[in-house]
């Protein structure tokens, strides 16, 4: 069974995974938690921050859910995610060495799916669903700061830049290594660099070539159902001749 993709609403914020719900790396700038980097309640501060951004600017989410079971009274199950919103209000992207993002441009911040989606597409999935959001609101581009291989030399903070080490300073339970998209990933799915970095490049998705590259998902996608529906057809027409031989 495919995952529906479908807008982040608010009322669906319990439906997140639970880090998606308590991560707060993006939402929260650490300068205003001080030296101690505990937060009592990440959850409303991340809920607190979902609405601010949907009540000023809209949806800000893309959320992939399978169908909760006919027997059961469940909500329908998360499979995967990916946030975005306008880089005034993500107060982490400007710590950030390759800062600022372009005026124009939305900026993609985190993305995750459950284990064993990542093969099925879905990451490629849910930024599709972005581009497709964004080109119809009008918005020019998507630009994301990328965490490349190497930044794993940052975790140690005794060997790490210290200038660095402040940008992507953790905050509760929060990492780069596990909050940020990985830069390969970004350049897979059509994002180019526009200021390299040997750890945080930021890369660009021109939504014009986004919306081709979509388009190319989609033809993709298609043949895959279609090729499904071949299969499920010429299965069916071999079991209800083997049902005609056995009854002659």
């Amino acid at each position: 069974m495919s995952a529906r993709i479908t807008p982040l609403r608010l009322e669906a914020f319990e439906q997140l995974p639970k880090h998606a719900r308590r991560c707060v790396f993006w939402e929260v700038d650490p300068a205003i938690v001080g030296s101690d980097d505990h937060l009592a309640d990440p959850e409303f501060e991340k809920e607190a921050w979902l609405s601010m951004v949907m009540l000023e600017w809209g949806s800000c989410g893309q959320v992939a859910s399978l169908p909760a079971a006919e027997d059961t009274a469940s909500d329908a199950q998360c499979q995967g995610y990916v946030l975005y919103a306008p880089p005034h209000a993500v107060p982490r992207a400007q710590r950030f060495p390759t800062a600022p993002v372009s005026a124009d441009a939305v900026l993609l911040t985190s993305m995750g799916v459950e284990p064993g989606q990542a093969a099925d597409g879905l990451p490629n999935s849910l930024i599709a669903q972005v581009v497709a959001e964004l080109v119809r609101r009008g918005v020019r581009a998507l630009e994301a700061f990328g965490r490349t291989a190497e930044s794993t030399e940052l975790l140690d903070p005794a060997t790490a830049d210290p200038e660095l080490f402040s940008a992507v300073d953790a905050l509760g339970d929060c990492s780069f290594d596990q909050c940020m998209i990985e830069a390969e990933f970004l350049q897979e799915v059509g994002f180019v660099v526009v200021a390299p970095h040997r750890y945080f490049p930021r890369l660009r998705l021109e939504l014009n070539k986004g919306l081709g590259w979509k388009a190319e998902v989609e033809e993709a996608l298609e043949r895959l159902l279609e090729s499904a529906q071949l299969q499920q057809t010429a299965g069916a027409e071999l079991a209800g001749a083997s049902a005609r031989v056995r009854n002659c």
